[in-house]
């Protein structure tokens, strides 16, 4: 199922934009669950990254499409834009944050279902996989390949990559669960260790981007194999 909003101030517009998913879904026998926002201030206010594809109008009332997506690249980079407008001027600009495409107005379904399905290959061909971390004030989309290491404190992980922190309410159960299949592995109850970022072992512990991770005894043994298994599987 893929996730779609729709950012158009003019229900006309709006309601033409989902007739022709419906269309390019019968066509394609892909799935869409749509969503549609009356302006840029209303999809960027509590902004959750849970969509795949933004069709962002970009003259609105409140809060124009370009700005809309800025405030939007700010927390989510993976998410797929396209502008919809008309004037194309206007629609170059969002190349400056990174909008896949543009579709002019009057919308033609064509050139709609073209910039349809490429949006569509786009989100099959990531290779990329991302985890969405929850927490007071709003959410960010992290890319699991930077995440150096997750702690554990009481109620809260605390996501580190290697310039940033996130903390959110969760259990070390919910962390290895999103990170299975990932080359994440315990060293003690309180860690989850990306083995990429492991770059020695010292006194006992695990040198994680400069951090001292101390590896449980009982863990050792394991967590030094996977460490050797993934080294070696990941040679050059």
């Amino acid at each position: 199922m893929i996730k779609l909003a729709i950012v158009e101030d003019e229900d006309g517009y709006a309601k033409q934009l989902k007739e022709y998913i419906e269309k390019y879904s019968d066509e394609s026998g892909e799935e869409f669950q749509v969503t549609r926002y009356s302006d840029g201030d209303e999809i960027v206010e509590n902004y959750k990254s849970v969509y795949d594809i933004i069709l962002m109008d970009i003259k609105m009332e409140f809060m124009d499409g370009m700005t809309a997506a800025e405030n939007i690249r700010m927390v989510d980079p993976e998410v797929v834009i396209i502008f919809i407008t008309n004037m194309a001027q206007y629609a170059i600009k969002g190349y400056a944050v990174d909008a896949l495409d543009y579709v002019l107005k009057p919308v033609d379904y064509f050139a709609f279902s073209q910039r349809l399905k490429r949006a569509v290959g786009r989100i099959s061909n990531k290779n990329k996989h991302y985890v969405t971390i929850s927490f007071k004030g709003g959410s960010r989309k992290v890319d699991v390949d930077q995440i150096t290491y997750i702690e554990s404190h009481g109620h809260n992980l605390t996501f580190y990559t290697k310039t940033d922190e996130y903390t959110t309410i969760a259990t070390m159960k919910d962390a290895e669960e999103k990170m299975s299949g990932e080359s994440f592995f315990r060293c003690n109850k309180g860690y989850l260790v990306n083995l990429k970022y492991v770059e020695g072992i010292k006194d006992g512990c695990a040198v994680v981007n400069g951090n001292m991770l101390a590896i449980a005894r009982a863990r050792k043994n394991d967590f030094m194999t996977a460490l050797t298994n993934y080294i070696g599987e990941n040679i050059k």
